[in-house]
């Protein structure tokens, strides 16, 4: 693993917001090439946020099909190849409120392993095959982006609040097939007490398809948010469908006074809608705890290490560079 983080201001305004930078490139025991350049940057006086999300993997992964009943032992084995280029720019149009447009470009390519896999459950194969059985698949679309954010840093924000609302068009002539999307990003942080940096935070996150059929691969799903951090308790693809609605809660609190050594707890739930009945029936809970090591005093950047359990014997280690939300 090589990572690379860098926070920076673009000015030395008293309520400037921290803009970072985040690279890494990731081989995992699982096989997996994951490649990421990830940027947040505001300039001068929060005028702009140019925001950027491009990354490149080799991906071997479990998937379990469609709806919210999946199970941990019926899986099928897949493998595909992924570019994404996302990039979005946003003006200021009120006191923390920005407003922009975006483009995302989501391209799945070698495809392999659920139209003939016979090491993999039959039911679950069926249930991909009954969506799609494509061995590429792109998504190509314009984003309408509208932001409110009054954190200043949104590394680990010790305040505030943030909403992140993304309507995406995507265009048969550019892509597969012609669907449309709605991000909704919720966020809150209050500290607790009230002059310590102990936080409360708590983070809604809504993605539906609104019309049309997107690619099997370009499904919401547990793990595929922007910085693959919903559903902890449960491995990234447990749950995908058209529709996905998510809610947790941390506390966040020290352990040292200098803030080198901290900690959480946590509690979430998830639900995806079912295929093809549209309707959403099961919730998936997971509750957790974790630690949180200081590894950017500057930006207050945290090696966070969470165990979550969730139902059904799902239980995980999740580490991230940067707090989950």
């Amino acid at each position: 693993m090589v990572v690379a983080n860098g926070a920076f201001y673009t000015s030395e305004d008293q309520f400037a917001k921290l803009s970072n930078i985040y690279t890494d490139i990731v081989y995992t025991a699982k096989r997996q090439l994951i490649v990421h350049i990830q940027g947040n940057i505001w300039t001068k006086g929060n005028k702009f946020n140019i925001v950027n999300d491009w990354r490149y993997y080799a991906y071997p992964q479990k998937t379990y099909g469609l709806g919210g009943t999946s199970s941990l032992d019926k899986f099928a084995n897949q493998n595909f190849k992924y570019l994404r280029l996302y990039q979005t720019v946003l003006r200021t149009i009120a006191p923390s409120l920005y407003a922009g447009i975006g483009y995302g470009f989501d391209y799945h390519w070698d495809i392999t392993g659920t139209a003939q896999n016979p090491d993999g459950d039959s039911t679950v194969i069926a249930s991909i095959n009954s969506y799609d059985h494509l061995s590429k698949s792109i998504s190509s679309g314009i984003s309408g982006n509208l932001l409110y954010d009054n954190r200043l840093n949104s590394i680990n924000a010790s305040g505030g609040s943030y909403a992140n609302i993304v309507f995406r068009q995507n265009f048969s002539g550019l892509g597969n097939n012609s669907w449309q999307s709605l991000l909704i990003d919720l966020r809150h942080y209050i500290p607790f007490p009230k002059t310590s940096e102990n936080v409360f935070a708590f983070w809604s996150y809504n993605w539906l398809t609104l019309n049309g059929d997107p690619p099997y691969l370009d499904l919401p799903s547990t793990g595929w948010d922007t910085y693959g951090n919903t559903g902890e308790g449960y491995i990234q693809g447990r749950f995908r469908s058209k529709n996905l609605l998510f809610l947790e809660a941390e506390y966040r609190f020290k352990l040292m006074n200098n803030g080198l050594l901290g900690g959480v707890v946590f509690a979430n739930a998830q639900t995806v809608t079912d295929w093809p009945s549209n309707q959403f029936k099961t919730i998936a809970p997971a509750v957790g705890l974790g630690a949180r090591l200081k590894f950017n005093k500057y930006s207050r950047t945290n090696i966070a290490i969470d165990y979550g359990i969730g139902l059904g014997g799902s239980s995980g280690i999740f580490v991230n560079l940067g707090e989950v939300f």
